[in-house]
């Protein structure tokens, strides 16, 4: 068998962690079992859809480095891969069902189905259709159509049927449909719902596994019925688990992170988020992985089934922080330069190798892309520091023995070695340890008692500069 997987967003917004989760096991997936991956948009509800949407998938898709092998703009053996451009398939078997008295019409108004589930709530019943349409005479349904009354096509359950899917997860899932109810296969404009178009795509794209959400299994029933009624064989599923907050709600716009847009911005690399996301809720060895190391190691044989997993920001972070000293220095510099160019804009004059110095020197101080703007500010902007801001850091009593140590030495910027150890010396003689000096001069150059080692920090402005920086508390 020949794999075959898509990933099949709906352009209604932004793309979010469950999107990219997805996106990223059926790529792992179809790579590792040497398969396709395929990508299909499910733009079939014309009022959520968004035009520019469509356009952000396919460059977020690119932006994550998970190629898809068919699809828009690249085409494939089973065109078009929009399903807004698909409708004529889809017309085309519901008319079979249609024939073989699978579906039938039903009239019922939003108000009268809304009414309809109230009233079964009320007396402790799940809500279903109730199927009221579904034993219409031939004349009442031919004086509705006359009169113009809306319909939508719904597809007729046999309840007394068991169907079993295969879940590379949970293995063997059953489902019986007397706990479900006849279902939507249109809308009242006449457009085909996603229950059914997302069936007849996987059908006839020869989908040979379904990897999505935890959230879409109680869809399955629904299909596997579908497929029943085609006489088709089921693909393989994975339905995966839910993603949820440190509260262990399901994740959404409110948390930070849920869009891939503000991971973005943040200065989150691909890398480290794909990363994460592959190895989100399971225990690795060695957790920093590229994809193709994924593409290796990951065991899609033995999963474990799981209600949900928790997304944890500072693991991310620490994944973040881990790719960014892992990545090319070259490629780190050119991701780096927008956010430090929307930062400080006079950026702009200066060299990439002045910029690939500066970046260096800090590389291993960072968490996200947008860091570099803050660990470089002093570099364009000297510190205020106020003596009293100063004393209170570092004890006035060490703080003033400190100024009168960097006071001493500091005609020794000229050669920074030097200008260290007799620091270092110094700061001996007079009871201090090194950092109790060595944090001061940080303060005064940065505003930061923390960050930059020494020897790095001293070569990252001029000397003149670091004089300036240094004397003007040390003189007060």
């Amino acid at each position: 068998m020949t794999v075959r997987v898509r990933f099949a967003p709906s352009p209604t917004g932004f793309m979010h962690l469950g999107n990219v989760r997805a996106a990223v096991f059926n790529y792992l997936f179809a790579r590792q079992k040497k398969g396709t991956f395929i990508l299909r948009i499910e733009d079939t509800d014309a009022s959520r859809n968004l035009d520019e949407a469509k356009v952000r998938i396919l460059k977020d898709l690119e932006w994550l480095n998970l190629p898809y092998q068919e699809g828009p703009l690249k085409g494939g053996p089973h065109e078009p891969y929009l399903q807004s451009e698909r409708n004529d398939i889809y017309q085309e078997h519901l008319s079979e069902l249609i024939e073989n008295c699978k579906v039938y019409r039903c009239f019922c108004t939003a108000e009268e189905l809304e009414a309809m589930r109230q009233k079964q709530i009320a007396m402790g019943k799940p809500p279903r259709y109730n199927r009221t349409c579904a034993t219409h005479s031939d004349d009442k349904i031919k004086l509705k159509i006359a009169a113009g009354t809306p319909f939508i096509w719904r597809f007729r359950l046999n309840q007394d049927q068991i169907f079993e899917i295969h879940d590379m997860a949970r293995g063997k899932v059953t489902f019986e449909m007397k706990h479900f109810s006849d279902f939507a296969l249109t809308r009242p404009d006449g457009t085909c719902t996603f229950m059914f178009v997302n069936f007849v795509d996987d059908w006839l794209m020869k989908i040979t596994h379904v990897i999505r959400g935890e959230d879409h299994l109680s869809n399955t029933a629904m299909q596997a019925a579908l497929y029943d009624a085609f006489a088709v064989p089921l693909p393989i599923f994975w339905h995966l688990p839910i993603i949820c907050n440190n509260e262990g709600e399901k994740l959404s716009k409110r948390d930070f992170g849920f869009s891939l847009g503000d991971l973005q911005a943040a200065g989150f690399l691909p890398e480290a988020i794909c990363n994460y996301i592959a190895t989100i809720g399971i225990s690795l060895t060695e957790e920093v992985q590229t994809m193709d190391q994924l593409v290796q190691n990951y065991n899609f044989e033995h999963l474990h089934h799981a209600g949900h997993v928790r997304y944890d920001l500072a693991k991310l972070t620490w994944f973040n922080h881990k790719w960014m000293n892992k990545i090319e220095h070259q490629h780190l510099l050119e991701l780096a330069k927008p956010f430090l160019l929307a930062q400080h804009p006079e950026i702009k004059n200066w060299s990439d190798e002045k910029i690939s110095v500066l970046l260096a020197k800090i590389k291993g101080e960072l968490n996200t892309l947008h860091d570099i703007g803050a660990m470089l500010a002093f570099c364009f902007t000297p510190p205020t520091i106020a003596r009293t801001d100063f004393e209170t850091a570092f004890g006035k009593e060490k703080a003033t023995t400190a100024l009168s140590v960097i006071r001493d030495n500091v005609g020794k910027l000229e050669n920074i070695d030097l200008f260290i150890q007799s620091l270092k010396e110094q700061a001996q003689k007079n009871g201090l340890k090194t950092k109790e000096v060595f944090g001061p001069v940080r303060y005064l150059i940065t505003g930061k008692a923390e960050g930059v080692g020494m020897h790095d920090l001293l070569n990252m402005l001029d000397t003149q500069e670091i004089k300036k920086r240094l004397t003007a508390l040390a003189s007060d």
